[in-house]
């Protein structure tokens, strides 16, 4: 290592250790001067002596270096806990987070010099933002409650213990039915539907009907023209706006299958996105239309309830549906060609679009061609987008279903003359 790279890496140390010094330091400012054991200053010296002493080692290599550093770091790590500890005892209080920092700057200093810089750079912004956050993770976890922590471990289980074990290859006659992708593709689908969840309990249903629709498309948009739709039969004077939200989870919705197809097979987007974004546009426009319209919004006359997406028997059941239809989708087209993807994409958006969007997706260039996929996902979700309107109908009344066919019947007639234009070119 030439000097020049010696000082930039040392440059870095001294940079991680000025980065979170800043924020311990911001923490304590109220502090007298004197009184805390590791400031803004003692970081950044902590983090040039872990790059210092790292330079040290690398020079005694033949000499036991990494024992030096190695002792450097044990006799570091001892000054700070005797500081800490007399200033727990001087406070009567209890936390060891400042003396981890100010070990977290020593290694990652040290890191700098003899490892990946970029990484131990990168290592040092996430634990600034995280001592940064105390607050909100704080106040997060005093609202975490037990449903959403055990999701939480869910997640972690089927992406790090479940996920790794199931053999990536197919397993059934037909070549068609994949453990570890049809998983893969259900973490996706959940941990997509859980960022709506999150969206939710974090904005909540006071905050605008217009954000709480856009937010439960993320979820289920199905699932948020029920309840809005119940909402309106109660709440007539609010029907406009209840519309409006209805129609933003639509159009969220169509965003969604557009971003989901785009991470599995990123070569339909051509074909796929112009009718998608179309025809959610026409949505959009329609629901700032009604949220122009409508009367002010007086108090919350309801709430919405979505089951967490990441409750196991919902996993379990949308991974066999998606298993279900990947078969199918693969048998039908292969006996009756296109007319059976057709059919198979209508009769299952009736109730849902990420699965058959999913499948075609992942058979679209191999039991399929991207031009039939590209078609069964538009069929299943403009069936999709007029069954609601019938939802609508039955559950909101028929002034709400009038309301929501007919802006579901321009929003499908936008992205049919989108997908002609597509064709023209």
């Amino acid at each position: 290592m030439d000097t020049l790279e010696l000082f930039q890496r040392l440059s870095i140390a001294l940079a991680i250790g000025l980065m979170i010094g800043l924020e311990r330091g911001w923490q304590g400012r109220t502090e007298p001067e004197g009184e805390r054991t590791a400031g803004l200053r003692t970081h950044a010296l902590s983090g040039l002596l872990g790059g210092l002493w790292a330079a040290i080692a690398m020079r005694l290599q033949n000499s036991g270096g990494a024992v030096a550093l190695g002792l450097a770091f044990a006799a570091f790590t001892g000054t700070i806990v005797i500081f800490r500890l007399r200033e727990i005892i001087h406070e009567g209080t209890y936390g060891a987070t400042t003396m981890v920092a100010a070990m977290l700057v020593f290694v990652l200093g040290a890191f700098a010099v003899v490892g990946d810089a970029q990484v131990a750079a990168g290592c040092g912004v996430a634990a600034a933002a995280l001592l940064a956050l105390k607050t909100v993770l704080h106040t997060w976890v005093a609202r975490l409650t037990w449903e959403e922590l055990r999701s939480g471990l869910v997640l972690l289980a089927m992406t790090f213990i479940m996920l790794p074990i199931l053999p990536d290859r197919t397993i059934d006659p037909w070549d068609s039915l994949n453990p570890y992708a049809i998983w893969l593709m259900t973490i996706l689908i959940a941990a997509l539907s859980f960022a709506g969840y999150v969206a939710i309990k974090l904005t909540g249903d006071d905050r605008g009907i217009l954000l709480t629709g856009i937010a439960g498309g993320l979820v289920s948009s199905t699932a948020v023209t029920l309840s809005l739709a119940r909402l309106a039969r109660e709440n007539a004077a609010q029907e406009k706006l209840l519309i409006a939200g209805m129609v933003a989870a639509g159009a969220t919705m169509m965003i969604r299958i557009l971003a989901i197809v785009a991470i599995l097979n990123s070569d339909m987007l051509v074909r796929l996105a112009a009718p998608l974004v179309s025809a959610a546009a026409v949505l959009v426009i329609c629901a700032l239309l009604f949220m122009r319209s409508a009367r002010a919004p007086k108090e919350a006359h309801g709430s919405l309830e979505f089951r967490n997406p990441f409750d196991l028997s919902t996993v379990l059941q949308f991974g066999a549906l998606l298993a279900a239809i990947t078969v199918a989708a693969k048998l039908i087209t292969s006996r009756v060609g296109q007319p059976g993807a057709f059919a198979l994409a209508a009769v299952s958006g009736l109730a849902d679009v990420d699965a058959i969007a999913l499948s075609m997706a992942r058979l679209s260039g191999n039991a399929i061609s991207s031009v039939v996929a590209t078609n069964a996902i538009l069929i299943a979700v403009a069936v999709n987008t007029v069954a609601k309107a019938a939802l609508s109908w039955v559950s909101g009344g028929a002034q709400v279903g009038r309301s929501m066919l007919g802006l579901s019947v321009l929003s499908v007639a936008g992205g049919f003359i989108a997908l002609l234009a597509v064709h023209s070119i």
